[in-house]
């Protein structure tokens, strides 16, 4: 057996001892007839971020080739309101035979597969977010000869009814364990659903967040995932999503990804990390040091990341969440292990101690080496993203660091070392740009650098205006000083968009 897929969960991997990027069509025939798997089952995702499902029951050999060659026809204008005329709605859906993975949740055996847009002319689908992606990582490998490798942490709420046994304590419930962590086995149960599905898990934990209300107990959770392929981590996040909301309907409570739901309580974030690669190699460092590549990277963010809100912060109660003191950022500007900045550079395990060693002397075959963990983190997106175009815009984002005459110098004017919302630390940080603070303001920042995300083909210029007008359409240029302080306002802006992305 392939050593490289022995301890792989997905069990179409171990089934056809290869890795998923080699599953061919013959491969997944020869799993469905060997498994007795009755339904096929297309995923893709809508312009509302949310998966969507076309289900197939497989009558014959020859019916299961005719699906898995030839995909099927979809009414792209109902999937995508905002990009597509109803004119010449039609669209393909065509299955990608790598991702492929067994449904967890059917009834009887299904295999599931994620699917891409394709026009009448057999052409990619040119709006499609999920084809958008594609062509960013294309111009940035072409122009930078470099790869992108990125990972989001998945945040959400449990809503359940209260209960008192075991209380954690309001807003400390990070990392917190079970019987204090009261929805830990959803949590667990989730990670191995994603996993079985061909997701790469970091790790998993209780959040901070967690508080009762009206007779309600709120409890955040995180999943956090390892870098892969840009590509593969869009979609990772969706199937994650959609896994999680699965079992929440399941156990009988409400999951929520909003980025916010109470006033003075802890938000739900969408962090993204991403780093560099070459020939498979990361590029962050440099001889222990966060390298010029890097830091290119980061003012690339930094000088869009007031225009990256239209893709990762789209809803109006986003800006609710991007306030001082709530750990999350405000000010544009970026430093190492600091909480308080919109871009962050983690613990990277650039230190020259063995730490292993310390911990367990008798251990003598240590392994060393571990720079190539070292990421970025982009901390300013949330639950409400359209993950395709969010992490497409980073990935101009970095190209355009990587290209910027000045980067080095605009990465060396905005990195802090202090807590910016410290009060003593007022003056020096009173020269930062801020980001925006509703969906209107986002929109225009867009309007104005549009070119950059429209370059190479790119981002369409028919899909900039649909964000664009979608955003606009909320009218929420005042929205946050204008109820700020009325609970009974935001609880039922929070409902409006509590299942967002």
């Amino acid at each position: 057996m392939n050593e490289a897929v022995v301890l792989n969960p997905n069990p179409l991997i171990s089934f056809l001892d290869k890795p998923s990027e080699e599953f061919t069509k013959s491969d997944l025939i020869r799993f469905i007839e060997a498994k007795g798997v009755g339904m096929l089952n297309f995923r893709y995702a809508g312009g509302d971020g949310r998966l969507k499902t076309l289900n197939f029951m497989i009558k014959s050999r020859k019916h299961l080739d005719s699906i898995l060659s030839a995909g099927e026809r979809v009414d792209g204008s109902s999937l995508f309101p905002h990009y597509v005329e109803a004119g010449s709605s039609d669209l393909y859906v065509i299955p990608r035979y790598r991702t492929a993975f067994v449904n967890p949740f059917s009834q009887f055996p299904a295999i599931d597969i994620m699917c891409s847009y394709y026009d009448k002319d057999g052409l990619p689908f040119a709006n499609s977010p999920e084809y958008i992606l594609r062509k960013s990582h294309e111009a940035l490998k072409k122009e930078t000869g470099l790869a992108f490798e990125v990972m989001g942490e998945l945040e959400y709420y449990v809503i359940s009814e209260k209960n008192t046994l075991f209380e954690a304590a309001d807003q400390k419930g990070y990392h917190e364990s079970a019987p204090f962590c009261k929805w830990e086995n959803l949590r667990l149960e989730a990670m191995r659903a994603i996993a079985n599905c061909g997701g790469y898990i970091k790790y998993g934990h209780s959040e901070v967040g967690n508080f009762t209300e009206t007779g309600l107990s709120f409890e955040q959770n995180e999943i956090e995932f390892i870098p892969v392929k840009l590509e593969d981590a869009a979609e990772q996040i969706l199937i994650a999503k959609w896994i999680i909301r699965s079992l929440a309907y399941k156990y009988g409570v409400t999951v929520t990804f909003a980025p916010k739901i109470t006033s003075g309580k802890a938000g739900s974030g969408l962090h993204v990390h991403t780093r560099l690669m070459k020939n498979d190699k990361s590029q962050m460092l440099d001889d222990g040091k966060l390298s010029d590549t890097a830091r290119r990277a980061i003012a690339g963010y930094l000088d869009l990341s007031q225009s990256l809100t239209a893709f990762g912060n789209t809803i109006p109660t986003s800006y609710f969440r991007l306030v001082p003191h709530q750990e999350a950022p405000t000010n544009i500007c970026w430093g190492d292990r600091n909480r308080s900045v919109l871009v962050r550079v983690p613990l990277g395990w650039g230190s020259k101690h063995d730490m292993i060693t310390d911990a367990n002397p008798f251990e003598k075959d240590t392994q060393k080496g571990f720079g190539s963990r070292q990421t970025v983190e982009f901390r300013c997106p949330d639950g409400s993203a359209d993950i395709y175009l969010l992490f497409a815009g980073l990935t101009v984002a970095a190209r355009h660091g990587l290209k910027m005459k000045d980067a080095l110098e605009y990465a060396e004017k905005t990195y802090v070392d202090i807590n910016i919302f410290d009060e003593k630390n007022k003056q020096r940080v009173k020269d930062l740009q801020h980001l925006p603070d509703s969906c209107w303001k986002s929109a225009g920042i867009l309007q104005k650098q549009r070119a950059i995300y429209e370059k190479d083909g790119v981002f369409p210029p028919l899909v900039i205006d649909g964000i664009i007008k979608k955003l606009r359409s909320y009218n929420d240029e005042f929205l946050r000083e204008s109820i700020k302080d009325n609970e009974k306002e935001i609880l039922k802006l929070v409902n409006t968009f509590l299942h967002c992305g």
